[in-house]
C-alpha cells in the first residue's frame, strides 16, 4: 500500500520567473529562498511518487468543456508557459489508477484524461518542489478559473476521498502531496456570463482549445502587463489566516466562508486555495512550517507551507 510522505503547498505566479528578483531582498526574494529550502526537504524525504493539484489558465481546459476535476492516468504534457517545462512529464499510472478507482467508489465521477496538457499552475510547483521533472506525478486539475467552481466544502470531501484513495493504493512507495495556487490576488473575469467579457474574448474562452497557442498568444501580453505594479492589491492579513487554519488542521473554517466571502476577501484569484484544501486534507496532517511574503509586483500572496519541517 501506498504511504503519503507528507504535504506542501506552494503559490505560483507566472512573474516569478518574468519578474525574478534581482536582489535576495526584492520582492519574491524571500519565497524563492524559502522554496529552495522545501526543495531540500523534499529531496532528503524521497518520495517514489507526487500527486501535484492545481489549477489550468486556459492552456488545457476551456468553456467547451469545464470539468470541475481532472486526473491524468497516462500522459501530460507543459505547455511551457511563462518559463515553465514544455513536453512530456512522467506520469505514475500505477498510482493514477488506483486513486481514480478510490475516488469512483468514493462517489466523485471525476473526469480523467490519457493526454493532459497542463500549465504553469501545475507545473511550476512541481518543478519547484522537486527541482525538475523526473520525479513521477499525478496531476490533479482543479477549475478554479470561473464559475461554476466547485464548492469548497465538495474540494473538502474530495481531500478526504484521495487521502483514503492513496491510502489504499496498490503502489509499493511513498508519494508526497503538492497543491499549486496562489493565496490572495485579483484576476479580471473569465466567466462567460459576465457582460464585461465579450466578442473575440468571450469566444477564444469558449472555443480556445482549436487554436490554443494562438489563444495563448494573444493572452500573455495582458497578463504580461499586470506584472511590477507594488500597488497591485493582495490581502495579506487573509493570506496569514489562512495559512494559519491549515496550521491548525482547520480546513473546514475556510470552507465555511463559501464563495462569495472567499472572492470578497481573497479575489477571483483566491478561488486556487481550493488545492490547497484537497492537499492538506488528504494528508490528514496540519502544517508545520509556514512561509509567506506579500508580493503586490507579482499580484498575489506567495505562501508555502509544508506538514514536514523545514530547516
Amino acid at each position: 500500500m501506498a504511504e503519503i510522505a507528507g504535504f506542501a503547498g506552494m503559490s505560483h505566479s507566472p512573474f516569478a520567473t518574468l519578474l525574478p528578483p534581482s536582489r535576495v531582498d526584492g520582492p519574491g526574494g524571500r519565497f524563492l529562498g524559502d522554496a529552495e529550502r522545501v526543495r531540500r526537504a523534499v529531496e532528503d524525504l524521497a518520495p517514489d511518487a507526487i500527486v501535484v493539484i492545481g489549477p489550468d489558465h486556459f492552456h488545457g481546459n476551456f468553456y467547451d468543456v469545464m470539468p470541475p476535476f481532472v486526473l491524468g492516468v497516462e500522459q501530460a504534457a507543459g505547455f511551457g508557459d511563462y518559463g515553465s517545462t514544455e513536453g512530456p512529464l512522467p506520469v505514475a499510472s500505477s498510482l493514477a489508477w488506483p486513486l481514480h478507482a478510490g475516488l469512483t467508489a468514493a462517489g466523485f465521477d471525476i473526469s480523467l484524461s490519457y493526454s493532459l496538457t497542463v500549465d504553469h499552475g501545475i507545473v511550476q510547483s512541481y518543478e519547484m518542489i522537486t527541482g525538475g521533472t523526473s520525479l513521477p506525478m499525478v496531476p490533479l486539475v482543479v477549475n478554479t478559473a470561473a464559475p461554476p467552481l466547485p464548492s469548497l466544502r465538495r474540494c473538502v470531501s474530495l481531500g478526504h476521498a484521495l487521502g483514503a484513495a492513496l491510502r489504499s493504493a496498490d503502489f509499493p512507495g511513498r508519494v508526497l502531496i503538492a497543491a499549486s495556487g496562489g493565496l490572495s490576488h485579483w484576476l479580471p473575469s473569465n466567466d462567460p456570463r459576465d457582460p464585461a467579457v465579450a466578442g473575440e474574448r468571450r469566444e477564444s474562452l469558449i472555443h480556445g482549445r482549436a487554436d490554443v497557442h494562438a489563444f495563448a498568444a494573444a493572452r500573455e501580453p495582458r497578463v504580461r502587463a499586470m506584472g511590477g505594479d507594488p500597488g497591485a492589491r493582495v490581502n495579506a492579513e487573509w493570506d496569514r489566516w489562512f495559512l494559519s487554519r491549515l496550521s491548525s488542521g482547520d480546513a473546514d473554517a475556510v470552507a465555511a466562508l463559501g464563495h462569495e466571502a472567499l472572492e470578497d476577501t481573497a479575489g477571483t484569484g483566491g478561488h486556487e486555495v481550493r488545492c490547497w484544501l484537497i492537499g492538506q486534507v488528504a494528508a490528514g496532517l496540519p502544517l508545520v512550517w509556514t512561509s509567506y511574503e506579500p508580493v503586490p509586483e507579482w499580484i498575489t500572496g506567495m505562501g508555502i507551507g509544508t506538514t514536514f519541517p523545514i530547516t
